[in-house]
């Protein structure tokens, strides 16, 4: 064993040692550590031949024979072709962004609306005095088009007028809402047959018959704008139910409706879309149109609607999330109110 005293001392150099070498490498030079080194590793190592997929050929053909792969220099940048003119930059195109497009205007023939006819029904006289009725009809409508003008939608400007069972006001009801919002100052009303089964409308006003919204939903050749039938009273339009047919749910069901409506009413801020449709719980089209308005008005008549027929008719229009529920033909008022007595 060495001991420590003959180790050499740094800057006495031993041999094989530099005087500038380190105290490891002194004592790896006095024991003999070279023998420990790793293999030196070679510079570079030697590239395996690349292989080359045989080429298939069809029987019968000589086989082309397979020339030297020559190791190619990958350039990484590709030379311009030589009096080639650079192409000009194509100026950027402005994406053009649609707007909704408008509704079409209501042009069809005016036809006169029996006011006697009218009178005779208990219903609104557009030209008789202010009645009880009509005050009545004027806070209904405001609470429709204050919901209309706060969502500003053309969904919202559909109403759909209904009742559980038949024979409690509902087309009453509708076409007293209609005159009234006709008198609307800057408002087009557009009053639909929807009612397919039992048509009303035209009776009601002493209009003639007509093709109407089945015609436009059987036929998409068939613009629903010229079904639409004027009337003398301003502002107030009457759509008839045209066909008579046992497919109204489905055609109702169908893509075509959002069509049909979004002519009626897309791009028309001040047009407002009425539907009378049949007893929600005797027939299928007010559960389907409902999908397709933004406010729905129960009809309910005062000691005969009952509360779970009410229940199940907003179960099933449910697909409106605005419903409000109208009292028809009541002859108690809590609050006392009677706009008879004070307009005489």
């Amino acid at each position: 064993m060495t001991e420590h005293k003959k180790i050499p001392l740094p800057g006495e150099g031993g041999p094989g040692e530099s005087k500038e070498s380190s105290l490891l490498e002194r004592a790896s030079g006095a024991f003999g550590f070279d023998s420990f080194k790793p293999a030196a590793m070679p510079g570079k190592l030697s590239e395996r031949p690349m292989k080359r997929a045989k080429k298939v050929t069809r029987k019968g053909a000589e086989a082309p024979v397979a020339e030297p792969v020559a190791q190619a220099h990958i350039a990484t940048e590709v030379e311009p072709a030589a009096n080639l003119p650079v192409p000009a930059a194509a100026p950027a195109v402005p994406a053009v962004v649609e707007g909704a497009p408008l509704a079409p205007v209501f042009d069809g023939a005016r036809h006169p609306v029996d006011r006697a006819h009218l009178r005779d029904q208990g219903m609104i006289d557009p030209d008789g005095p202010v009645s009880e009725l009509l005050e009545e009809f004027r806070i209904v409508k405001r609470q429709l088009l204050g919901t209309a003008r706060e969502k500003g939608t053309a969904k919202s400007r559909r109403i759909l007028v209904s009742s559980p069972h038949q024979d409690e006001g509902k087309t009453f009801c509708a076409s007293n809402l209609a005159i009234a919002m006709a008198a609307e100052r800057d408002t087009e009303v557009l009053l639909v047959d929807a009612d397919v089964a039992n048509p009303s409308i035209l009776s009601t006003f002493g209009l003639p018959k007509g093709s109407g919204f089945m015609d436009a939903m059987a036929n998409p050749d068939v613009p629903v704008e010229d079904l639409v039938m004027g009337t003398d009273i301003p502002n107030l339009w009457v759509l008839p139910a045209g066909l008579n047919t046992n497919s109204a749910s489905e055609l109702l069901s169908s893509g075509a409706t959002a069509e049909v409506l979004d002519r009626l009413t897309v791009g028309v801020p001040g047009r407002i879309v009425i539907f009378d449709t049949p007893p929600a719980l005797a027939a299928s089209p007010a559960a389907e149109l409902a999908k397709h308005v933004g406010q729905v008005m129960l009809v309910a008549r005062a000691d005969k609607t009952g509360r779970s027929a009410m229940e199940d008719a907003c179960q099933l229009l449910s697909a409106c999330d605005d419903i409000k529920l109208l009292l028809n033909a009541a002859n108690f008022s809590p609050s006392g109110r009677r706009f008879g007595s004070y307009y005489g």
